[in-house]
């Protein structure tokens, strides 16, 4: 088993305006000041998530839940959002079965189905309710804070719903994820004895797929949680000792630096060739985004785009935009070397030279192909990339490749100078909604609400 990063394609000697030998001995002197920066972090007890992967007890209250309790149910929905909500979609859609819910009960070896409720839209929220027998069912509400408007808008609901149809009983359908100490949902869990599981204090929600928040459903759908950890855990092994050259979290942020801040190319693609790792691009994105988007020390603007593609769908759509559009991007390829399943394309047709080719090639065969030749034919036209490995699709190599990336985006905060933990440009905006919604502790919002300019009836249309 095996992860590789191949990063020819970001250099000159490759790819025309990519980074040259002069720009990659410089860099080396930002990288060692990052180092240190992840190393201080590291020591503070800030990077939580990295514990998660070591620590040895981590997952004995979530196994004792999941083989326990957790068999008695038919369906599983978690309410949460953004990281609390993105990471299980992820695991789910790399590690179960294609289209997981619409199986039969044998296919899935009777694990429950799996749904994540990551948005309040109301026709999906009652959609769902609507069709679930609450009975058989078992809601994970996940917060940190206890306080997310949009996850305790749901939880509510779907509380008075249980109380509605089961009673007393309502309380054996609600598992609650969040912090340890504090907050609404620790509060409510421990006056109603509300199983509850703790998001460590130091793991923040776009880092919390390998806590609870990710492991508790995927263990609930027989997701080996265990593999998920090992694999994480020899990644950090593989990039906290090992020379800059050979540290694939280290070589993935210092490149894609040297590509936004020194060559321009402000858009970081995250493109797998694998359905199965599609909505790790979702994940990745938000990883990318809240990280690392952020004023600097001096006030200034920083960090990159990251946008989510799909091999080979987006070469039918995004891919002419990459080749021709402006040359501003970066590209990240994800390829799997052996699928779990194949498929041979038969020689029919082989009177017609724009099928016979085909014919006796399998359709993994083409994925492949299909990557190398789109990652060739951008760097024929001086758009660097890199190409991340796997060996399979399964919960270690899953598990390996989180890290990495959540590794290579605290070295990534280090090169830009910011702290990537945080995410003081989502705050405004929640405190808005908390003063437009009544909230009781909202005033000062509410003040800065009203201040501002209200929509001009002349430009309206």
């Amino acid at each position: 088993m095996a992860i590789h990063l191949d990063y020819s394609n970001m250099f000159a000697s490759n790819v025309p305006g990519a980074v040259d030998d002069a720009m990659w001995s410089a860099a080396a002197t930002s990288f060692t000041a990052a180092q240190r920066t992840f190393d201080q972090r590291r020591a503070a007890g800030e990077l939580g998530f990295i514990d998660l992967a070591t620590s040895a007890d981590s997952l004995q209250a979530l196994h004792d839940f999941a083989d326990g309790v957790g068999q008695s149910f038919t369906d599983i929905v978690v309410l949460g959002i953004g990281g609390s909500a993105l990471g299980t979609i992820a695991l789910r859609t790399a590690l179960r079965s294609r289209d997981w819910n619409e199986l039969e009960d044998d296919a899935r070896d009777f694990f429950p189905r799996l749904h994540v409720l990551d948005n309040v839209d109301p026709a999906t929220i009652g959609a769902l309710l609507d069709r679930l027998n609450l009975g058989g069912t078992l809601f994970i509400v996940i917060s940190k804070s206890g306080s997310t408007a949009e996850t305790m808008s749901q939880y509510l609901i779907v509380r008075e719903r249980l109380q509605d149809e089961l009673d007393e009983a309502f309380s054996r359908h609600l598992v609650f994820i969040t912090d340890p100490e504090k907050g609404a949902l620790r509060a409510i869990a421990r006056s109603e004895r509300i199983v509850s599981l703790d998001v460590p204090p130091n793991v923040g929600g776009r880092f919390s797929v390998l806590s609870p928040v990710g492991l508790l459903p995927a263990a609930l759908v027989g997701i080996d949680v265990g593999e998920l950890l090992r694999g994480a855990k020899e990644m950090f092994e593989r990039c906290s000792a090992a020379p800059l050259e050979q540290n694939p979290a280290a070589m993935y942020s210092l490149l894609q630096w040297l590509g936004d801040a020194k060559l321009g190319l402000h858009t970081q693609v995250f493109m797998p060739y694998s359905d199965a790792l599609r909505d790790a691009g979702d994940w990745f994105v938000q990883l990318w985004a809240e990280s690392l988007g952020k004023l600097n020390d001096a006030g200034q603007s920083v960090g990159p785009t990251p946008l989510g593609a799909l091999g080979v769908t987006d070469q039918h759509s995004k891919v002419q935009l990459f080749m021709q559009g402006p040359r501003d991007k970066t590209f990240t390829f994800v390829s799997v070397k052996e699928l779990a399943h194949d498929l041979t394309i038969p020689k029919l047709h082989g009177d017609i030279p724009e099928l016979a080719y085909l014919g006796g090639h399998k359709l993994g065969e083409l994925l492949d192909v299909e990557c190398r030749a789109t990652a060739g034919a951008l760097a024929s036209k001086g758009r660097p990339s890199m190409t991340i490995s796997l060996d399979h699709v399964d919960a270690w190599h899953v598990g390996g490749l989180m890290m990495m990336l959540e590794i290579a985006v605290i070295y990534s905060g280090a090169l830009y100078g910011i702290n990537p933990l945080n995410q003081p440009g989502v705050e405004l905006g929640k405190q808005f909604t908390y003063a437009m919604l009544g909230r009781a502790d909202a005033t000062e919002a509410r003040t800065q609400w009203d201040a501002l300019p209200r929509p001009d009836p002349r430009r309206m249309i």
